[in-house]
């Protein structure tokens, strides 16, 4: 019976194939590629049917042949059956792929095609998108900014909007606060970044087809001093490709493992399959690699700093947020921004999400101080108090703060004896007892330019109100101080004045409303760093959630080498290199050193790079181009989309698309893994199908079609693709999560996106920390710390030894106590590159902040001639050329007859970058203000000496950790001096 069953699917598949392609454009395309057989068949020989595909048309028959191009083969029936199920067990058939149960046989190429030919089976009759009435369709898609709508028609795309939720659409929360309702609008508000994609898409810079590099020759010179210089020709895809894989396997021959590296940029497109940790790993995986260990580049005071504190590591040392949306506006009175931009930053992906939760704040009569030494688009956006202080001394600030409240009695005695250990060792520091300095408002005054009348002001004036302090963007970490030298001190004070002041108790929290609204968390749908397609279990939080709910089969990269991404440079140039881990599981995880190169691994040979530009999210970063050139390094491929940063040190480049033109699946703002609820800065959690609007330009493909082709190449393709297309891999998420319990797969491919409906009132989570406060068990919903390491009773108690919040950390005493860099009472240490660092400042008078852009994601959508260019505030169009913006006081400016939109050159011994000025008192005297993120990186020489065009202030930040036994990086603490510069071109970029 059941083999009458096997013959009759496979008969009824013979019929199925060429009446579905009728109607199925991608099945009908997909039997296009080849001309070839395929068979399915019983081990046994026992059963079976043969399928020949010839121009586009299939035909079947009963039987089994000797000489098929691709033969699936199944070990007995009941594997058969269970594979060919209408609705399979895709667990079942993991474990049958893993276990030989099912096996394949063919060249690799056929082998994807036909079990990618029998899956478009199951997209027949899926309308993607939602037709208009002037015949455009309306697709769907997910970005670093939020959802939009994509407009198409005739295979251009139109316009892109902010989605507009419909009457369908579930209702948004409300929350009652003194007197008064708020209820957000029901759209999604997303950043500006977001609605450049369509330009970027249309660039003029987009790479387009397969690219090699002029003097390269894979068979001869290879010329790798000439990177970066040199010119392109075009080549077909079979040549780049079969240049590509014999490479890799070259390398593996004659190297061994750990001669291949992957960097990426921070940060690329959105989504579960095409993004960086999911498919890039996966192909990695496959083919062994020295991992680039990378350092927490955005949080790096807490990680190195604040987590030693009171925990946190599974957060990167950051607190979390839960609940603090309601408790703010119903309790707190004043809100501290402390070198917090959150109109600016939009908490990394929330776009302007927080921006009504602040004006409902300012609505309510709650008090504003904004510390910082640029009067930032927050502060003038809500106003209040402006306290601009001298970059890299807040902790001066706050260590008087303190000062005041135990002089003067002004903070909550009772919670530090029941909720804190080391407080006396921390007020001895204070009252200068231990080392004969007393911390007051007048010492700290000469440090940070803020007057002690000022500091004794804002001491009392915090004490005496319930406060939350927002310290960096998201209002309880990411960017702003902790990205400077002082870095790590300056978030280890922002939690010790916390505690000082009732940490947890009601309207005393961490946070600047851009985060801890109140949604439903427990909706389950991957974030990407939850691991994708990867089967990776190390590095991503695969193994928490995805894994299980998507099985798929795993991969491992046998390779043990890492390189620390910081001195990347470094370890080519010099060929060797030692960092410390980023590695959330334990507080302990950062003190152990590694080394570069590891015995038994080869040195970098070959970068594969991926992604967009990362020389301006790289310090020092223009000794990349020396790494580049660097003899030892044989091979260099780059996969981009834009000819921009690394693509133009590359000797191969191949053509990826944007993500308009692939398909993907999403939620805005979730990074799951080490930022588990990302997603609560949002008014709506908003799910995307990441539609395919239109076909890829030229002949770029998808960076999943890209790894396929090489991996065909090397045998592996149908380990890798498991037989999917990027549509079926989406498929099998959204199979994997909850909305499988709202809305049907057709009708979600039709729409194209799914609002979670809010979190009923009595069930909304407690508020962050209000648990440690009363001294209750651990009530927010977060899996951390874990359960080893709590010292006394499960689930009470902070990530510390003590179970409380220590001001003199016990993983430091342990760990690291004779540290001078980091102590363990959190002493005032003046930066390394700052007002104090006189050997440097009468050459470089200046301090330059370079924050994260508000026009741009990192490198993603700046430059390539988008629309982002075009924003005043971004860059500055002048004698044709775009340039990048730096701000600077009117007092410094006047000093060096500088005027608004003059040509300036800033710089320092580092390098030299041209940029137009701003002329702005938005920033303090000493100040100037600018951005990292330039995608541009040209270095020419002009007057005579070598400058960068572009915008790349990141050349000139200093590449020096924060302090010793950490990897953490400090852009914000550097020198620079600025002049005018008369621009007369001469000579070619460099």
């Amino acid at each position: 019976m059941k083999k009458i069953k096997f013959r009759a699917i496979l008969t009824a598949l013979g019929v199925m194939l060429p009446a579905v392609a009728k109607k199925n454009s991608m099945l009908a395309t997909m039997l296009q590629k080849h001309n070839a057989t395929f068979q399915m068949k019983l081990k046994d020989g026992s059963a079976g049917r043969v399928f020949t595909v010839k121009d586009g048309k299939v035909t079947s028959v009963a039987g089994i042949s000797e000489d098929a191009d691709v033969s699936i083969v199944f070990k007995n029936l009941d594997v058969a059956l269970k594979f060919m199920s209408p609705k399979p067990d895709r667990l079942f058939i993991v474990h049958a792929a893993k276990n030989f149960l099912v096996e394949v046989a063919g060249e690799s190429e056929k082998v994807v095609w036909a079990m990618q030919v029998l899956n478009c089976i199951n997209h027949t009759g899926v309308q993607f998108g939602t037709p208009q009435k002037d015949g455009a369709v309306r697709y769907t898609t997910m970005t670093n900014g939020g959802p939009l709508f994509v407009y198409v028609k005739d295979n251009k795309i139109v316009r892109t909007m902010p989605i507009d939720f419909d009457t369908s659409d579930a209702e948004p929360w409300t929350i009652e606060a003194r007197g008064k309702s708020f209820t957000p609008e029901r759209r999604a508000t997303v950043a500006p970044h977001a609605l450049a994609h369509k330009s970027v898409v249309y660039s003029d810079k987009r790479v387009l087809y397969p690219m090699k590099r002029v003097d390269f020759d894979p068979e001869g010179e290879r010329n790798p001093q000439n990177r970066g210089i040199s010119g392109y020709e075009r080549i077909s895809w079979d040549e780049a490709l079969d240049i590509v894989s014999k490479e890799i396997n070259r390398q593996k021959r004659e190297y061994g493992p750990g001669s291949i590296v992957f960097p990426m940029s921070s940060h690329h497109q959105w989504g579960n399959v095409g993004y960086y940790l999911s498919s890039l790993m996966r192909f990695a995986n496959l083919i062994g690699f020295t991992r680039l260990a990378a350092n927490p580049d955005s949080w790096e005071g807490w990680y190195w700093g604040a987590m030693h504190h009171f925990g946190g590591s599974m957060r990167v040392g950051i607190a979390g947020n839960y609940g603090t949306v309601e408790d703010c506006l119903k309790e707190c009175e004043q809100i501290i921004f402390w070198s917090s931009d959150p109109e600016s930053t939009n908490g990394g992906y929330m776009g302007f999400e927080g921006t009504p939760r602040r004006l409902w704040a300012k609505q309510l009569g709650i008090d504003f101080v904004h510390i910082d030494p640029h009067y930032n688009p927050t502060a003038q956006l809500l106003g209040g108090k402006w306290i601009p202080i001298k970059p890299g001394t807040d902790s001066a600030l706050a260590i008087a703060i303190m000062n005041v409240w135990v002089k003067e009695d002004l903070y909550d005695k009772d919670y530090i004896a029941k909720n804190t250990t080391g407080f006396d060792e921390w007020k001895a520091y204070l009252m200068g007892e231990s080392d004969g300095v007393d911390k007051t408002p007048e010492w700290q005054a000469q440090e940070t330019g803020v007057s002690a009348a000022v500091c004794r002001a804002l001491a009392r004036k915090w004490a005496g109100k319930k406060t939350y302090l927002a310290p960096g963007a998201s209002g309880s970490g990411f960017g702003g101080a902790c990205r400077g030298a002082t870095g790590a001190q300056w978030a280890r004070n922002m939690v010790m004045m916390m505690a000082m002041q009732g940490w947890g108790k009601p309207g005393i929290n961490m946070g600047n409303l851009q985060a801890g609204t109140p949604i439903d968390l427990h909706f389950y749908f991957p974030g990407y760093a939850d691991g994708g397609i990867s089967g990776e279990l190390n590095w991503n939080a695969n193994s928490v959630n995805n894994y299980q709910k998507m099985p798929h089969v795993l991969t491992m990269n046998p390779v043990k080498q890492m390189v620390p991404r910081q001195q990347f440079p470094e370890a080519i140039i010099n060929g060797e290199a030692s960092g410390y881990l980023w590695d959330g599981t334990a507080q302990e995880a950062q003190f152990a050193p590694f080394q570069y190169p590891m015995p038994g691994y080869s040195k970098i040979r070959m970068i594969y790079r991926y992604g967009g530009s990362s020389y301006s999210t790289l310090t020092n970063s223009s000794r990349m181009d020396e790494a580049y050139r660097h003899e030892s390094i044989d091979f260099v491929v780059n996969q981009s989309i834009c000819m921009e940063g690394e693509a133009l040190f590359s000797d191969i480049i191949l053509p990826a698309c944007t993500s308009l033109e692939r398909w993907d699946i999403g939620e805005w703002g979730s990074g799951g893994g080490y930022l588990p609820h990302g997603f609560n800065g949002l008014n709506h959690r908003v799910i995307a199908l990441q539609h395919k609007c239109i076909e890829p330009l030229g002949e770029s493909k998808s960076d999943y079609q890209i790894f396929t082709d090489i991996l065909n190449r090397l045998g592996l393709g149908t380990v890798f693709t498991e037989g999917c297309t990027e549509l079926d891999w989406v498929k099998r998420v959204y199979e994997s999560t909850d909305l499988v319990d709202y809305i049907s797969w057709k009708a979600f491919c039709r729409k194209g996106y799914f609002v979670v409906p809010a979190e009923k009132e009595e069930l909304r989570d407690p508020v962050n920390m209000r648990w440690f406060a009363e001294g209750r068990h651990k009530d927010v919903p977060e899996a951390q710390p874990l359960p080893s390491q709590y010292a006394e009773t499960f689930g009470k108690g902070l990530q510390t030894p003590s179970g409380k919040f220590e001001f003199i950390p016990e993983t430091l005493r342990r760990s690291d106590p004779a540290n001078e860099e980091r102590p363990l009472v959190n002493k005032y240490i003046q930066s390394w590159e700052g007002p104090a660092t006189t050997s440097l400042t009468d050459k470089y008078p200046l301090q330059m902040l370079a924050t994260h852009s508000r026009y741009s994601f990192h490198t993603h959508v700046d430059g390539k001639n988008s629309i982002t260019n075009t924003i005043n505030d971004h860059r500055r169009l002048i004698d044709g050329h775009y340039y990048w913006i730096v701000r600077i006081n009117s007092d410094d400016a006047e000093a060096r007859n500088i005027r608004k939109n003059d040509i300036v050159k800033v710089f320092n011994a580092r390098g030299a970058v041209l940029c137009a000025a701003d002329i702005s008192d938005q920033v303090a005297v000493g100040v100037v203000k600018s951005f990292e993120s330039s995608a541009e990186y040209k270095r020419v020489m002009m007057n005579g000496e070598l400058v960068e065009i572009g915008g790349c202030m990141n050349i000139l930040t200093s590449d020096r950790p924060q302090m010793k036994g950490t990897s953490s990086m400090s852009p914000n603490s550097c020198l620079v001096e600025v002049v005018r510069f008369d621009v007369v071109k001469q000579g070619e970029a460099i």
